[in-house]
């Protein structure tokens, strides 16, 4: 069994015990990304059909707005792209994005996730979540720290939900966000990033 196999949050919930909750827990202000991300962004919506595949997404919309966040704590964390994750035969895998704790040894050495990225094949948040809550839980253990929360992000591109996980308990925050209000999702994913950054694993 690997993280893709969890078709849903509660198959996740079920086999680790974790309870499920919604509440806000992003405290996010509107902020702008700089000038040379929304020109190339804005270049890409008007001459290239961005959301046609998920590759288009990928490349066009979410690992280059993750990117843009990362510049702002890249002494902290490390950025990784399809880097794989296992705790065990059945929580591992490859994440689409892992955002970790920045090792001493360099930037080839994975060190413990604090934030994980999935995209949502095919539109499908399920399963995206069965995905990211696994993964969650195979950071959790990796990192052997169950008081400190890890944080997922599940997005196709366009529509953004977010959502922690602390000791047994995993809440997703109720406000999605979208890329054409894109200083609010901009503000979200600094916020989240910055939440992962106070971790005492960094």
């Amino acid at each position: 069994m690997a993280f893709s196999d969890f078709k849903n949050i509660a198959e996740v919930q079920k086999k680790y015990h974790i309870k499920y909750h919604e509440a806000i827990f992003l405290v996010t202000e509107e902020i702008q990304p700089s000038e040379n991300f929304l020109s190339d962004l804005e270049f890409y919506k008007e001459n290239i059909d961005v959301f046609s595949s998920e590759a288009s997404r990928c490349e066009i919309i979410i690992s280059p707005l993750l990117r843009e966040v990362y510049k702002k704590y890249y002494l902290k964390c490390s950025f990784w792209i399809q880097k794989s994750l296992s705790y065990d035969e059945t929580l591992s895998g490859t994440p689409d994005y892992i955002f970790s704790a920045r090792s001493e040894l360099g930037k080839t050495v994975l060190e413990k996730p604090i934030l994980i990225v999935v995209e949502a094949k095919k539109n499908d948040f399920e399963q995206g979540w069965g995905q990211c809550l696994a993964e969650l839980v195979a950071s959790q253990k990796i990192n052997d720290d169950f008081e400190h929360p890890v944080y997922g992000i599940v997005t196709d591109g366009n529509l953004w939900q977010f959502g922690e996980l602390k000791r047994d308990v995993f809440v997703k925050e109720p406000i999605n966000f979208t890329i054409d209000k894109l200083n609010q999702l901009y503000g979200a994913l600094n916020y989240v990033v910055q939440l992962s950054g106070e971790s005492p694993n960094l």
